[in-house]
């Protein structure tokens, strides 16, 4: 995952981007801060062979380090999606989708976003999801067919607004 991961961009809305900066800040003093306390405590109790509060804090602390090394590699690669690009004809990421659901006959608005800002609880959907990019492109009127693991989901498209 890591070689492909360089050449990907990540779209970001402004928000997105500066969450993923105040993430990267936390972790950076914060979390370090907060683990190496930890392993100078650890490291208090004595022989390390049998230390498992010392074995932890450094697996937390390796965690912590990836995670860093993620989040700065996405802030390398982020694209910041600008607002005022974004048209309403077609579907985009950045935009407010509502769909009809034809099968269980309700609405539902999708936000399409990059795939670091996914919310599902608030219906945030990446751009690379099979709804999200079956949306992407299309425009009002457009039905939309989206294979589910639940089967094949018909979604038709009611407005596009940002």
């Amino acid at each position: 995952m890591a070689e492909n991961m360089a050449e990907k961009e990540f779209l970001l809305t402004q928000e997105g981007y500066d969450n993923l900066e105040a993430q990267l800040e936390d972790l950076k003093t914060n979390k370090r801060n907060e683990i190496a306390e930890r392993i100078k405590v650890a490291l208090g109790f004595g022989d390390l062979s049998e230390n498992s509060e010392y074995d932890e804090a450094k697996n937390a602390q390796a965690q912590n380090e990836a995670k860093i090394a993620e989040i700065e590699m996405k802030i390398k690669y982020a694209k910041i999606i600008d607002e005022s690009e974004i048209d309403t004809e077609i579907v985009q990421v950045g935009n407010i989708v509502k769909v009809h659901d034809m099968e269980f006959d309700e609405d539902i608005e999708y936000t399409i976003v990059g795939s670091t800002e996914v919310d599902l609880a608030n219906n945030k959907i990446s751009n690379e999801s099979p709804i999200g990019s079956a949306l992407l492109g299309k425009k009002v009127r457009n039905v939309v067919e989206v294979q589910a693991p639940v089967g094949v989901i018909k979604l038709k498209i009611l407005s596009i607004k940002k």
